[in-house]
């Protein structure tokens, strides 16, 4: 039996406009595969990445990376989801941007019924980047409870997720945003200092907030304007996760300066390859379905797209008009 789904595709790389809507068909699930319709679809930066090309895929492409919704058919060997269970996921490869589709079940989990399907496809991707970097990526001797560390775009979808997290841990999170009125959100959220970039050198503030010892660690996803500047602020022996490039791509590096700097360490990790294996997308999930459904952390929703809206819903993520997390309802 073959459906019909409304999706988001771009035939060549360039600006939101190059985003259309079309209908495609959807066949049954081969094995090792589910088909899912969507109920919700999470908006991350990663799609800008590849609709600009800057990260490249295979023409014609379906954007998105993220969603939720109910399983409709699965394919021989898979069983951890049945036809009817509600889902949620953060996947490779790209497609969630339309009503149902074919995928992969390795990454692919069961979504726990007090968790709404708008949730679940804000928090997937986001929550599950803020896990592998709070639990997974540590500088020597790991993060304790009143250690400091640096969290730039710190209202956004990862960020405001982080903060909470953060506090949760008993760690000392120092936020930076672009305005006031983001800064105000992220210490809303639990971050203990926030820094507007806009109006204060970032660099100074954080040698003032901890008495000139820099931070153990830097969560950056904005690359190219704040990366050099980030390893002003380490401690020593401090590690600096570079996780995006909302700014652009981070320049080559001189490795000397690292030393230098404090025998520093640099990362670019990836949650997918964190994700690689069902095993350990389920116990990332567990971990993160277990500190919203405590209350710890919750998952703020601030933008709502209908689908065909999409090139609007990317126009206002790229100029950083968004806080919290934004999601695409087919």
């Amino acid at each position: 039996m073959t459906l019909l789904s409304r999706a988001i595709q771009i035939t060549a790389f360039g600006g939101p406009d190059h985003m259309q809507l079309v209908d495609t068909e959807v066949g049954q699930p081969g094995p090792g595969e589910i088909r899912i319709r969507h109920h919700a679809v999470g908006l991350n930066y990663i799609d800008v990445y590849q609709r600009t090309g800057l990260y490249p895929n295979a023409m014609p492409l379906q954007l998105g990376m993220e969603g939720a919704g109910v399983v409709e058919a699965v394919g021989e060997g898979v069983d951890h989801l049945a036809a009817g269970d509600r889902a949620a996921y953060a996947s490779n490869p790209p497609g969630s941007y339309c009503e149902r589709r074919v995928m992969p079940a390795r990454c692919v989990v069961k979504l726990p019924d007090d968790i709404s399907f708008e949730t679940g496809a804000a928090m997937m991707l986001k929550g599950l980047t803020a896990q592998y970097l709070l639990r997974r990526t540590l500088p020597q001797g790991g993060l304790n409870a009143g250690d400091f560390i640096l969290w730039h775009a710190a209202a956004g979808g990862v960020g405001l997720i982080a903060c909470q997290w953060a506090r949760a841990l008993g760690l000392q999170l120092i936020g930076t945003a672009g305005s006031d009125e983001k800064c105000a959100l992220a210490r809303e959220h639990g971050a203990t200092h926030t820094i507007n970039y806009r109006s204060e050198d970032f660099v100074a503030r954080v040698k003032e907030i901890t008495g000139g010892a820099g931070v153990k660690a830097v969560y950056d996803s904005v690359g190219a304007d704040t990366f050099m500047k980030s390893l002003d602020c380490l401690s020593p022996f401090g590690l600096l996760a570079c996780y995006g490039n909302a700014s652009g791509k981070v320049p080559p590096l001189d490795i000397g300066l690292l030393a230098a700097k404090g025998s520093l360490f640099v990362s670019r990790p990836t949650l997918f390859t964190h994700i690689a294996t069902r095993e350990r997308t389920q116990a990332m999930a567990d971990e993160l379905f277990a500190v919203v459904q405590s209350g710890a952390v919750t998952i703020r929703i601030d933008q709502r797209y209908p689908l065909a809206e999409v090139a609007r819903a990317h126009r206002e993520l790229e100029a950083r008009q968004t806080t919290g997390s934004s999601v695409l309802l087919p």
